[in-house]
């Protein structure tokens, strides 16, 4: 071992060299390789082959290289039911996140209704290595989308195991140094969140519901599922509570206002904030420029939410 330290001594990336053996004219080389891309796995392994290959009497060099798995908390968006805004809330929670110094990945398991790519402004496709899909990246975040498999306009015509097995696929993919992975689940309570549940062990879960009745006794059951597979409630998010008319700037109240915040205190859940109902938002989000990637009072709204959230998480 001494020799081979001598003899293979002025290596590049010496700081992720665990370890360097000779014998034979054979060097073995193990290298950490976590937190690089495949791009730079392979540039680093090429350079240290040929730095290990000019030594005297090295006459083959081996590169193994090893990385640790990055830890990652994985966080569920759901709802009781459909048109609550919950995918707009998903997309700009991970990126108000993304700003606050997080490494986050967006998944987008709404089977039936896939939007992040609308709403992140790209129609870019995911590649794949070693069987593994690539995210695509937007807005300072990673995210794959079940949107990106079928061409725009067609129905995802799938029963549940093929969509369950799609969303295996996009929880298993290549997110790299991504710490937090935000997974905007269909509406309900179907396969796909038992799925996700049972497969993948969220660290918590999130529920979003606008404040009438109507959509309150749905939300209750997303969050009566989610305790009975034993996944924390980090909170309640409060959509589309207040409008606030251009014109005049008076405040109202479309769909009543404060009733998830009374519900999230009837059931012992945190409430994590409230969202507005505005025209700006909804805008941006048709554009593909999410209000939470700029300044203004929405991306406030965001930022103030993202922050109780990584609150919720820590505890």
């Amino acid at each position: 071992m001494t020799d081979a330290r001598e003899q293979l001594s002025e290596l590049p990336h010496e700081q992720r060299i665990r370890s360097r053996k000779l014998a034979g004219g054979v060097a073995t080389l193990i290298v950490d390789a976590t937190g690089l891309s495949a791009a730079e796995r392979s540039r680093v392994e090429e350079e240290l082959r040929s730095a290990a290959l000019s030594n005297d009497g090295v006459t083959e060099a081996r590169i193994a290289m090893t990385a640790t798995e990055p830890s990652r908390t994985l966080i569920a968006i759901g709802s009781g039911k459909g048109g609550v805004g919950k995918s707009t809330v998903s997309a700009n929670l991970a990126i108000a996140l993304a700003k606050m110094g997080k490494k986050v990945g967006l998944i987008d398991a709404d089977v039936y209704g896939p939007s992040q790519p609308t709403l992140l402004g790209t129609d870019a496709k995911p590649t794949a290595e070693e069987e593994r899909l690539i995210p695509v990246e937007a807005h300072g975040i990673k995210f794959l989308s079940l949107g990106q498999l079928v061409s725009p306009g067609h129905a995802l015509a799938w029963r549940g195991p093929m969509a369950t097995g799609a969303l295996a696929k996009l929880v298993e993919a290549d997110w790299d140094d991504s710490e937090l992975l935000i997974v905007d689940l269909p509406p309900g309570t179907g396969d796909v969140q038992l799925s996700l549940i049972q497969r993948s062990r969220p660290a918590g879960a999130v529920v979003v519901s606008t404040p009438q009745d109507l959509s309150l006794i749905d939300a209750r059951r997303a969050i009566d599922l989610f305790g009975k597979m034993s996944v924390p409630l980090l909170g309640i998010i409060e959509n589309m509570a207040t409008y606030v008319c251009p014109h005049c700037g008076e405040k109202s109240h479309p769909f009543g206002t404060g009733g998830a915040e009374t519900a999230a205190s009837e059931m012992g859940v945190p409430f994590l904030g409230r969202l507005p109902l505005s025209l700006a938002i909804r805008e941006a989000s048709d554009a593909g420029n999410p209000p939470a990637a700029s300044g203004g009072a929405e991306a406030q709204a965001f930022e103030a939410i993202a922050s109780k959230l990584l609150e919720a998480v820590a505890h």
